[in-house]
């Protein structure tokens, strides 16, 4: 599958399997610490083998969210339901469902890597059989094999944080949640992360992300949720989004001739909201660009022009967070 096939498989959910009850529903979360209100009236849901994206400049509830999803907060109002089985700050059995990969690594230093896993293992109960082939499953998947008898204090940052994740899959949850996995982590390492994601969320696994980097969730996540102020502002695709602010896709094509005529023209299709001459051809304003492609490229030949190039730049969601909060996602 090419990177357009990848791309177009998100937006529309082709290659993930529909199930009738998502693996994560969150109900009306509510959570307010005096008179602030951190989290207001939140409801999402998440598929089986869907990766929903949680976006959000700091202090919008995002952690807040997370943390109350895996009960480790007490909710003030609402419900959250993981494969089936309710969740609060008290359930202990109902919790073995989730993964969760926190913001700071909980690591202990003075252990190695293999060490630090069958420390978890434990605490999850697994017995020591089942514990000792995870153990091993997941430094492989996470690429540490040949390092888990070294302590985690010799460890680089890219390597903590995959262990964490390793962590975090050793009871094999139905959904992990990472809050911010690849802060302060070298490119190779956060490539890496990455890639392992994907994989666990091809293989099925639900997948609840929180990043401040952008392109990871655009790269990862098939729909995305934008928090501010602790409300739930907008959800969709990325497209979806896109259509909500009313964005469109900008089209520019590279051509020699009668470029006035052609831009005349593409202002009579329906899609196009405006087209104009450039220094190097036609900029074009449409909605679905791609999908005029051969349209444009049939005006072109009418008009006598000849096109050397056509690039469609879609609207990315920065643009629509920025619209839609005011704010960069890193303010």
């Amino acid at each position: 599958m090419g990177a357009r096939d990848v791309e177009r498989a998100k937006e529309t959910g082709e290659g993930k399997d529909k199930v009738s009850d998502p693996i994560l529903i969150c109900n009306n979360l509510s959570k307010t610490f005096g008179e602030r209100t951190a989290v207001d009236d939140v409801s999402f849901q998440i598929q089986e083998g869907e990766a929903y994206g949680l976006l959000g400049p700091n202090g919008a509830g995002k952690t807040t969210t997370i943390s109350m999803i895996c009960g480790l907060m007490r909710k003030d109002k609402g419900e959250v339901v993981v494969a089936g089985q309710t969740i609060d700050e008290r359930s202990t059995k109902s919790k073995s469902g989730i993964g969760y990969v926190p913001q700071e690594v909980a690591l202990y230093p003075d252990l190695s890597g293999a060490e630090n896993l069958k420390f978890w293992g434990k605490l999850y109960g697994l017995p020591s059989e089942v514990l000792k082939k995870r153990v091993s499953e997941v430094l492989e998947l996470v690429g540490l094999t040949d390092r888990s008898a070294e302590r985690v204090s010799k460890y680089s940052g890219g390597m903590k944080r995959r262990l964490n994740i390793a962590a975090g899959l050793l009871h094999e949850p139905r959904l992990l949640v990472l809050d911010e996995p690849t802060v302060g982590v070298d490119p190779q390492s956060r490539n890496a992360i990455l890639e392992n994601i994907e994989k666990l969320n091809a293989e099925g696994m639900a997948v609840l992300y929180t990043s401040h980097y952008m392109e990871e969730v655009e790269r990862l996540c098939d729909r995305v949720g934008i928090i501010d102020e602790g409300k739930l502002i907008a959800e969709g695709t990325r497209r979806e989004l896109v259509e909500q602010i009313g964005q469109t896709d900008r089209i520019e094509v590279a051509a020699e001739g009668d470029l006035n005529k052609l831009a005349k023209a593409a202002k009579r299709l329906k899609d196009v909201e405006d087209a104009s001459v450039s220094d190097t051809g036609v900029q074009m304003l449409a909605h679905e660009g791609r999908n005029m492609l051969p349209k444009i490229l049939e005006m072109s030949e009418k008009a006598g022009v000849r096109v050397s190039g056509v690039e469609v730049i879609e609207p990315d969601l920065e643009a629509v967070f920025l619209h839609l909060t005011g704010k960069a996602l890193r303010d």
